[in-house]
């Protein structure tokens, strides 16, 4: 019998493996990066308290006038704009979490947007 791949389940298997490893502390909290076909995510997460410190993304009013769907400059964006978030709320350092998918592209993108406005990781 021919079984299907399944990117998605492979994707989240890789982002088990990953968060098994990675823990976001209240000093160091976890950007974590989720990409869908249409939008891109980001939030900055302390796993002790399981509380979101900061986050952006691609659906808010920022990104309305922005042509096109979903471009590595809209992924820039929301790299800065999560950063911004997160050093006015005192959090300097972060451990990146890739959510699984390659660090390539929109996902490339985001974290050195990141690492620009002033996180470190």
């Amino acid at each position: 019998m021919y079984t299907r791949f399944d990117r998605n389940a492979a994707r989240k298997r890789r982002h088990l493996r990953i968060r098994s490893k990675i823990k976001g502390t209240p000093e160091r909290p976890r950007l974590n990066v989720f990409r869908s076909n249409l939008h891109i995510y980001a939030q900055v997460i302390d796993d002790t308290k399981g509380h979101t410190i900061a986050s952006a993304s691609t659906l808010e009013k920022v990104f309305d006038n922005m042509e096109g769907r979903l471009t590595v400059a809209k992924a820039r964006e929301v790299g800065r704009l999560v950063a911004e978030r997160a050093i006015a709320h005192g959090v300097k350092k972060v451990v990146f979490d890739r959510g699984g998918y390659r660090y390539h592209g929109r996902v490339q993108a985001l974290a050195d947007a990141a690492r620009e406005a002033g996180l470190e990781f």
